[in-house]
């Protein structure tokens, strides 16, 4: 039975439901419908085929009585789903079909979509890819996360510094969901805890309501659903008349205005203590609903509550619901008559955690005080995880300290399981962050390397290098991605050389129409697509490249008449509201830009380009067209990355440090095949113990002194001296993420980049040898481990 045959889909059926829809949901006549409404109509008629295969596989969960996976994540980073929706069902070419008989273009409806914007990069893009491939290899499994009224914030620039504005994708009905008012749970915060015979009782001040909001995830070819659901946080009771009739019309509506703050903005501003606890809020509320909702269902289904590990994994994405492991014992103590030590112990048996993050700063951390205030019970339930955990283990490591309380402590105690992200992030959360806890709990941390769904970020969104790979090695490869390894014996061949870069080709014209149409920018399309596309930071070090691309220009600028590989320069981010610095970059790299693609001497050679508001659409256009993937963060700092599997999968060579994935993507594709620099992780723990070596490092690297003396003399800021004192300053006096003792070898790996690019047919292979070498890189495998591994769960197909 096809796909087709169990959706009863043809392009006939699909143009009568769009139409039907159009005219009954949505109450427009086709002569007067606009594009929204006509998104709308074909959304309903798609998720319409979405409906059976859903509750298909509801049933064959609770028939079965199969293991579920719960996979609490502050961020879905979702993107547009139509295109998902399309692509799994195997019914692109029948909606484009049906579209097109009622007179409409499929791809200029899809981008009416609005972007779902509940994340902020790697971490949310990861949550999403994680469900794709839940549902494609048919794991029971619930995603649990905040349904954001306005997600992260929509990035403009204002004179080249990045501005801040409401992101409003649910300004439109959210088309996908499923609103489920009978489920809803109430969430309490602060007030006090008395004890009431023996046991404690916890009285709060404030309570809000979660309330669900369902979205079916279709995995490949329509063989199996899960759902994601998103929390919305709802008043209690609405509006309090009795104040507003005393004429307290803003007391009136304070129900109302504490539970929308929650549920309002993705990651709000945390660097005051108003920002802090709505965070700490934020993530107990949906941590909380998401437990409750778990348990109500393992007793519905009528099973014992201490058999609830055998039916229930749990999974904390990064520490934002680490509070998990408190709310489950509290519940299962305050309610289910456990004692402390059978409630910890369940709760471990539940619980996997997956570290994302070797920053230690990173590693949230609460203010005690805050954190008593806003949950009083958990707090105290800490204590007593922390004191268990020094009685059976000897261990002077304490999740309450110098007065915060670590989240990242109590996660890994809590977790059976606590995993890395890529081998060299795994082995390095054992060296640094987690030593002494990785002492005290030998085994505990063991290694689960990302990876990106090949639906989404090759099939779906390069369509021209997916036609070539089929025409090449046939059908399949879509959910075996392995099966890539068949072009290696093609990588050779003239005429798929050719093709390769055809499709290259195809990509990087229709990224030049995006930018033209969007911005006005017009870009060489023979020139080489350098692009780095990920959130601003310092580890990350944009301003490495940034910097490497002004000592670019110099050199061009000194010898305009040399044998220069022209390239473009594509930068894609946003900086965290508070992140001042990070900010400084942004705007570094927007002033830079204004003055090089402005240089009539150099502008045939280098330009520099900078779109604002990076969201998943634009990474659909982004990464097709790429030829050099920059992936040069500071060895030791960055976890995996995804957007470096994304790139390489789509034929875009790397540049890059031995740092997080790319040690594992150059082991698939070939050392021959990525242009490495820089210094390794150990290397750079050794560099930060000589005093003074950022400054040595410049004052002996005259490219690099000429870069910082320009920033300092106004050149990029129209003769401000101080614009960027906070970044020089950083540099010469700090720079512990050693942008400067890795800036000669970069600006020289980036010239032999240059000359590789020259010769077509060397650059092309190697292109080609990363798509081939990706098949390993499949969130599909990386799902397979923590369900061997971790969660003890099964395919049910």
């Amino acid at each position: 039975m096809t796909v087709h045959d169990k959706i009863a889909l043809t392009a006939d059926d699909l143009q009568g439901d769009i139409s039907r829809h159009l005219k009954l949901s949505i109450g427009k006549d086709a002569s007067h419908a606009s594009l929204h409404d006509w998104r709308m109509a074909l959304s309903l008629a798609l998720r319409d085929r979405v409906v059976e295969p859903w509750f298909a596989s509801t049933r064959k969960t609770y028939d079965g009585k199969h293991k579920r996976v719960y996979y609490l994540s502050m961020e879905f980073l979702i993107g547009r789903l139509i295109e998902d929706v399309t692509i799994n069902l195997q019914v692109e070419d029948m909606a484009v079909e049906a579209m097109k008989a009622l007179g409409q273009d499929y791809y200029e409806v899809v981008k009416e979509e609005p972007d779902a914007a509940l994340g902020n990069g790697g971490l949310g893009r990861l949550a999403a890819c994680f469900m794709d491939s839940l549902a494609t290899l048919a794991i029971p499994a619930y995603g649990y996360g905040i349904r954001y009224e306005h997600g992260l914030f929509e990035q403009h620039f204002e004179n080249g510094q990045q501005t801040e504005t409401a992101e409003g994708w649910l300004a439109q009905s959210h088309v996908w969901e499923f609103e489920r008012p009978e489920v809803a749970y109430k969430i309490h915060f602060g007030g006090y805890v008395s004890e009431e015979n023996g046991k404690a009782n916890w009285n709060p001040s404030e309570t809000v309501l979660a309330s669900a909001y369902d979205t079916p995830v279709v995995g490949w070819q329509a063989k199996w659903a899960n759902t994601l659901r998103l929390w919305a946080a709802k008043p209690i009771k609405l509006f309090d008349l009795e104040s507003f009739n005393r004429g307290d019309y803003v007391g009136a509506n304070a129900p109302e205005r504490l539970a929308r703050t929650i549920s309002r903005v993705l990651y709000p501003d945390d660097t005051t203590t108003e920002g802090k606890e709505l965070r700490l809020k934020q993530e107990y509320f949906f941590t909380s609903a998401s437990i409750k909702d778990l348990l109500r269902r393992h007793d519905y289904e009528g099973y014992d509550i201490r058999d609830l590990h055998d039916h229930v994994a749990i999974q904390l994405n990064d520490t934002h619901p680490a509070i998990a492991g408190p709310e489950l014992i509290r519940l299962l103590v305050d309610k289910h008559d456990f004692s402390f030590d059978e409630a910890i112990d369940m709760a471990r048996k539940c619980l996997g955690y997956t570290n994302h993050t070797l920053l230690p700063e990173a590693l949230e951390k609460w203010p005690a005080d805050l954190f008593a205030r806003i949950l009083p019970r958990h707090y105290r339930i800490i204590e007593i995880i922390q004191d268990r955990h020094i009685a059976a283990t000897g261990s002077d490591i304490r999740i309450i300290e110098h007065g915060n309380v670590k989240m990242g402590e109590l996660a890994f105690i809590m977790a059976h399981s606590v995993n890395g992200v890529s081998a060299l992030h795994s082995d390095l959360v054992k060296e640094t962050v987690f030593h002494d806890l990785n002492a005290a709990y030998p085994n505990r941390i063991l290694n689960q390397t990302n990876g990106i769904t090949p639906r989404r970020w090759l099939y779906s969104c390069n369509p021209a290098l997916r036609g070539l790979i089929t025409d090449t090695i046939g059908t399949g490869w879509e959910s075996d991605l392995e099966r890539l390894t068949d072009l290696n014996a093609h990588l050779d061949d003239a005429s798929f050389q050719e093709a390769y870069r055809a499709a290259k080709s195809t990509n990087k014209d229709r990224l030049a129409a995006w930018l033209q149409e969007r911005s006005d920018v017009t870009l060489d399309t023979s020139a080489m697509f350098d692009i780095q596309i990920k959130r601003i930071h310092e580890y990350k070090r944009q301003h490495l490249n940034i910097l490497e691309t002004i000592a670019l220009w110099n050199d061009i600028r000194d010898n305009p008449n040399g044998n220069w590989t022209p390239r473009v320069k594509i930068f894609g981010g946003k900086a965290a509201p508070g992140y001042a610095l990070a900010k400084s970059i942004i705007r570094l790299i927007n002033d830079v830009a204004a003055t090089i693609n402005n240089d009539p001497i150099t502008r045939e050679f280098l330009q520099v380009v900078y779109p604002e508001n990076y969201n998943v659409s634009m990474a659909e256009i982004l990464i097709p067209a790429s030829d050099l993937s920059e992936q040069i963060s500071t060895a030791g700092k960055e976890a995996s990355g995804t957007g470096n599997m994304k790139l390489s999968l789509n034929g875009s060579p790397t540049i890059g440090t031995l740092d997080g994935a790319n040690v594992e993507i150059r082991e698939h594709v070939g050392a021959e095949n990525f242009f490495l620099f820089g210094l390794t992780a150990a290397e750079a723990t050794e560099k930060r113990k000589d005093h003074g070596y950022s400054r040595r490092a410049i004052e002996s690297s005259p490219k690099l002194s000429r870069v910082l003396g320009q920033i300092a003399g106004g050149v990029f800021s129209n003769g401000d001296h101080h614009r960027y004192s906070d970044i020089l300053h950083n540099l010469y006096e700090h720079d512990y993420f050693l942008v400067s003792c890795d800036f000669d070898n970069y600006f020289a790996k980036q010239r032999e980049v240059d000359a590789v690019y020259q010769d077509v047919t060397r650059w092309t292979r190697m292109a080609a040898a990363n798509t081939a070498g990706m098949g390993w890189f499949s969130s599909d495998r990386t799902i397979r481990g923590y369900a061997d591994d971790i969660w003890g769960a099964k395919s049910v197909e």
